[in-house]
């Protein structure tokens, strides 16, 4: 079996949300439905969006179920722009920490391409955290023609946590709306909804051990969204579509487990991702940190984060060398038709486009041991040599670039040895 390092791209399913899903899969009944089995299936749904309030802190009344985060972000965004514009047409400007998830940051893109919205990128400091004094330059500057704040929860390549409640006081002295991608956040870190006073919070199953495909968005009772998808009403009308029963039941498991275990979890977290910090630096004296970092805390890093940059070789390069030797992780950046990409992320953090292509992202969960972290030491040293033998490989395809790295070096003897 492989040694899965990427949780934060996606977590094994939870054996309690595994249950519930299957439990309500052999079962029928549309939750708008008025007869028996329709009833029955809204008393599953209603049941769940309690469970994951009560996890995020928030009323059952603000849970609207989407298929995921992105579309909880899309809503969010796009919502919020339109209703604000609505209201007053000056309101076209939108204020984004430039190291957003691509939910969010292609969502404003697309506002500014096809709706007329003014973007501002936050910038952010050499760990990843937003600038407030940037956010609150930019806000005084003219506040009426603000449309809404968007700066995530906790940064999914580098684990930077963000001072939402510093975020969400400034934007509120003027009544602009704040909206958080909080899908890395929730159930990892403390999460509360109505104590960070955000406007909206997008959420996703599969990040806490609940399946692929079905996500929230928390909204605020006062806050006002615009649809971006019209049918037959559901969830107070902000998002129609037929709710998934089964997906919304093994969330809600999955939410109420992560959230009894939260702390004990965390902490357990923390450990072991420090132990792999210490460890690669040990193994690899030249790989950099990257994002902050406070040992045995989590209220500034996720817990699970463990984020570096390798010089000298392509990330993807490492990716695929690690994972001939059976151990899994993420670079973290952007891949399109095959040509790999530095992390946007890396770069608003002042790092070259030569030092953003070495990332390598490792990320622990619920099944992460101390011996995943043993595996991983033991396979680093020898896959690092035969990334760098195959050098900063941004021209060329990504298959192209794992052929070479299988041809390099003593990688087959390397694999072995991880085997252990």
């Amino acid at each position: 079996m492989p040694v899965y390092l990427d949780h934060a791209a996606t977590t094994p399913i939870t054996g309690t949300a595994l249950a519930a899903f299957t439990q309500h899969l052999s079962r029928s009944g549309n939750p708008s439905s008025l007869h028996g089995s329709g009833r029955r299936a809204r008393i599953v749904v209603e049941e769940s969006r309690e469970k994951i309030a009560v996890a995020g802190g928030a009323h059952r009344s603000e849970i609207i179920f989407t298929s995921g985060g992105t579309e909880a972000n899309n809503l969010a965004v796009k919502g919020l722009y339109w209703a604000r514009r609505a209201a007053d047409p000056a309101r076209r400007r939108i204020l984004c920490s430039s190291v957003e998830h691509h939910a969010v940051q292609d969502t404003v893109e697309w506002l500014a391409s096809h709706e007329g919205a003014d973007i501002v990128w936050l910038p952010v400091d050499a760990h990843g955290v937003v600038s407030i004094e940037a956010l609150e330059h930019e806000i005084e500057a003219d506040p009426g023609n603000v449309a809404l704040v968007s700066v995530m929860w906790a940064n999914n390549e580098v684990g930077a946590v963000q001072p939402i409640h510093d975020v969400v006081e400034l934007a509120h002295r003027h009544g602009i709306p704040v909206h958080s991608d909080a899908v890395q956040a929730f159930g990892t870190i403390p999460v509360n909804f109505a104590d960070s006073g955000l406007d909206t919070m997008a959420v996703s199953a599969h990040k806490i051990g609940g399946p692929v495909g079905v996500g929230a968005l928390f909204v605020g009772r006062s806050v006002s969204l615009t649809p971006t998808q019209h049918g037959g009403g559901q969830e107070r009308d902000v998002r129609s579509g037929t709710l998934d029963t089964a997906g919304i039941a093994a969330f809600a498991a999955a939410a109420e487990f992560a959230a009894l275990n939260l702390t004990q979890e965390a902490n357990r977290l923390v450990e072991l991702r420090d132990s792999l910090i210490e460890a690669v630096q040990r193994a690899i004296p030249e790989a950099i940190l990257r994002g902050p970092l406070e040992q045995g805390d989590y209220a500034k890093r996720l817990p699970g984060n463990a984020h570096f940059t390798f010089p000298g070789c392509e990330g993807d390069s490492l990716l695929f060398v690690l994972d001939m030797a059976g151990v899994e992780s993420s670079t973290g950046s952007a891949c399109t038709a095959g040509v790999p990409r530095p992390s946007h992320v890396l770069l608003a953090m002042g790092l070259t486009e030569s030092e953003a292509r070495g990332a390598q992202r490792f990320s622990l969960g619920h099944t992460s041991t101390s011996s995943d972290v043993d595996a991983l030491v033991a396979v680093l040293p020898g896959a690092y040599a035969s990334a760098r033998k195959a050098g900063m490989a941004g021209h060329v395809s990504t298959i192209q670039t794992a052929g070479t790295i299988s041809r390099a070096g003593n990688v087959s003897g390397t694999m072995r040895q991880g085997e252990k």
